[in-house]
């Protein structure tokens, strides 16, 4: 799985620069967990989230422009069917927007917290105590499972901290979900 951070491999700012693709980094015989004062080991996403977004975009968007340009080049003629060119300009800035986005996701297992980060515009990380954990879910919708991808949503005792890490493969979410379960019983057992 690829990690690394866009802090780490390039200017913060750029837009198609170097991110957490292709870069990897050891994270030593725990695993996952840093230490408490060392810098988290962020995990980004697999690219097969990318990849079906991307499809997904084309898709709509394709029949967007189809529409756009068939239906009014038919009832009001060919100067018209130019309209088609609207979704397709929206296609190509989605395209980038959606690798920008994919980027900007990452997440990191510390020795008491789940750290999650998103966002390119304004970037939100959420930090979740093992100890607050209710629930921890994987799930995986149709075009999900399509893909090979799932997602593992956190629940916690306060509504606004819920947090989800999308188009993760089974096995790591899986593998996740079982980690922070436990990891969450043994915190709020010493609570």
């Amino acid at each position: 799985m690829e990690t690394g951070s866009p802090r780490e491999a390039g200017a913060e700012g750029s837009a198609e620069g170097t991110g957490t693709a292709g870069a990897t980094e050891t994270t030593g015989t725990t695993g996952r967990a840093g230490t408490a004062g060392s810098e988290p080991v962020w995990t980004g996403l697999p690219p097969g989230l990318l990849r079906m977004r991307r499809l997904l975009l084309s898709v709509w968007l394709g029949l967007v422009a189809l529409a756009a340009g068939l239906l009014p080049g038919l009832l009001a003629g060919p100067p018209w069917a130019a309209f088609a060119l609207l979704p397709l300009a929206l296609l190509a800035w989605g395209w980038v927007m959606l690798g920008r986005n994919w980027r900007s996701w990452r997440y990191a297992e510390r020795a008491d917290d789940l750290l999650i980060s998103r966002g390119v515009l304004w970037r939100e990380e959420t930090v979740v105590p093992y100890g607050r954990m209710q629930l921890v879910e994987v799930t995986s919708g149709p075009v999900e499972r399509h893909f090979g991808l799932a997602s593992v949503q956190l629940h916690t005792a306060a509504a606004a901290t819920d947090a989800t890490i999308p188009g993760l493969d089974p096995a790591e979410a899986e593998r996740l979900r079982d980690r922070l379960t436990e990891l969450g019983e043994a915190r709020s057992a010493g609570l």
